[in-house]
């Protein structure tokens, strides 16, 4: 086995860590996140597809602001709960204007770059950056935008022979639509300024 391989089962293991951990919205999938994220960008670099290995780096950057955020909001709720915060209208459009723009933009610069995939991986990668932002504010609907990502994301690993990969991001949505049905029964709304 070569050691892409390897980065790739380890990145599977520390993902499905990971979700596990996000459903149940416990704050060491922060640092699970670290080293997914580090193993993923890993794996996306060696196949040249840039805009998910960014991706990757950015989760990292996103796991330490994640983790400070549901500190602060976990003191405010009961210890078995969900902590929400209501997604806005204003934040809904921002954030579909974003994408967007965001996607066009990405999508030029990804065939400049000569990615393998630019239109898939461009609109997969922005959808996840605004997912990921929030997961970190706890809206219950970021599981809807990672349930469209992460399938996007499959065809994309499908499409680029890493078949571990494809079937960590089939794990990620199966866990996707679960984690919705969980934050949706177990979420309790906290009224703590964004």
């Amino acid at each position: 086995m070569d050691w892409i391989r390897a980065v790739e089962i380890f990145a599977m293991l520390t993902g499905v860590a990971y979700v596990i951990l996000e459903i149940l919205q416990k704050n060491a999938m922060w640092v699970v996140g670290i080293f997914t994220g580090l193993a993923c960008a890993c794996s996306f670099a060696v196949q040249h597809i840039w805009a998910s290995m960014a991706l990757n780096i950015y989760y990292v950057v996103m796991s330490v602001v994640g983790l400070v955020q549901w500190q602060r909001d976990a003191a405010a709720v009961a210890p078995d709960a969900v902590h929400l915060h209501v997604l806005s209208r204003r934040t809904a459009l921002w954030s579909a204007l974003l994408f967007v723009l965001l996607s066009l933009g990405l999508i030029w610069l990804l065939r400049w770059l000569g990615d393998g995939a630019p239109v898939l991986d461009a609109m997969a990668s922005v959808l996840s950056v605004i997912a990921t932002w929030w997961l970190a504010k706890s809206y219950l609907q970021q599981w809807l935008l990672w349930i469209v990502a992460n399938l996007m994301t499959t065809a994309l690993c499908l499409s680029t022979g890493q078949w571990m990969m494809a079937l960590l991001y089939l794990a990620y949505t199966a866990s996707a639509v679960y984690g919705y049905i969980h934050w949706k029964r177990r979420g309790i709304v906290v009224n703590l300024p964004l």
